[in-house]
């Protein structure tokens, strides 16, 4: 028998979404293999609580925990996870499963984890651990994304709404869109020496935001580098093609994107700014380190063989 908990965020994701967590706990009972897996099923109370409750679970030697909700909610409980790890025993480091009932659920998807609950739930039954890469922002943990520009001023906008789901995702984009003004950002480090007038920069670990807005296609969660997606300051002229290759898996092909790799960098911005990880908006400073850490986290995904 193995020890697996589950820590659900009661608030995130649509009115929808929110009502059928309320129902997951007697889903769970029902659908996980009770010769394999003992659950414990926990409730989020307030911000940060999931980093708590996961550190505590790694603490305690759980074989897996589930985070149940968006990105941030996936965030939180990894940061935890491996907060609870020590360095040398990430062979041991408890794992992170993941019921995706957030917005975008972007690490999820590109991990393909079933959105459905029941059928992730079926896939943890016949799951394995690996190892992944995350990455830091001044020393704030990313497993998706981490960016400046416009996708942080939507991010900003997004999670101030009443509204979740991409309706008021895309909303927002036509809102903001033609009154914002691109910043010039200067990358360093890892070989680089780059300056560049753009609409936006991502730092992707994932190859998404979410929603299977694919803005880093290429991107792998186990080479040890980030993919550096920045958006020309003109991506307006060519901004129906753009958003057609965003859900094409393409956008790396147009000529408004410039991709970089590499495992470190210095963000150096004209000004504070706007800045997200995994979607949230984060108070950030003017310049920002940002790297990745190969291998520091183990997830559970369908077993290969």
């Amino acid at each position: 028998m193995k020890n697996i908990a589950f820590i659900i965020n009661p608030v995130s994701g649509s009115k929808e979404t929110q009502n059928a967590k309320r129902k997951l706990p007697k889903l769970i009972m029902q659908t996980l293999d009770a010769e394999q897996w003992l659950p414990n099923i926990v409730f989020t109370e307030h911000a940060g609580h999931a980093t708590e409750m996961a550190y505590q679970f790694a603490r305690m030697g759980f074989d897996a925990v589930v985070a149940v909700g968006g990105d941030g909610t996936v965030n939180e409980v990894a940061r935890g996870l491996v907060k609870g790890c020590q360095p040398s025993a990430i062979s041991r480091q408890t794992a992170l499963g993941i019921i995706p009932m957030g917005s975008g659920n972007g690490f999820a998807r590109h991990l393909n984890i079933p959105i459905k609950p029941q059928k992730a739930l079926e896939m943890i039954n016949r799951s394995e651990p690996i190892s992944v890469d995350y990455g830091l922002a001044n020393g704030k943990m990313f497993v998706s994304t981490c960016g400046t520009g416009f996708d942080a001023v939507i991010a900003d906008h997004f999670a101030g709404s009443n509204k979740r789901g991409f309706a008021t995702y895309f909303q927002n984009i036509i809102k903001d869109v033609f009154s914002y003004h691109p910043q010039t950002y200067h990358l360093i480090g890892d070989g680089l020496d780059v300056t560049h007038k753009a609409f936006l920069i991502t730092f992707a670990n994932a190859n998404q935001w979410g929603y299977e807005a694919m803005i880093a296609p290429k991107a792998s969660l186990q080479d040890g580098k980030m993919d550096i997606m920045m958006m020309s300051s003109n991506a307006l002229l060519g901004s129906a093609s753009l958003a057609l290759r965003l859900f094409a898996g393409s956008i790396d092909d147009s000529h408004f994107m410039n991709t970089i790799r590499a495992k470190e960098v210095t963000l150096e911005r004209e000004e504070p700014a706007p800045f997200h990880i995994d979607g949230d908006p984060v108070e950030m400073e003017k310049d920002i380190h940002i790297k990745i850490v190969a291998d520091g986290l183990r997830v559970l995904v369908e077993k290969r063989f």
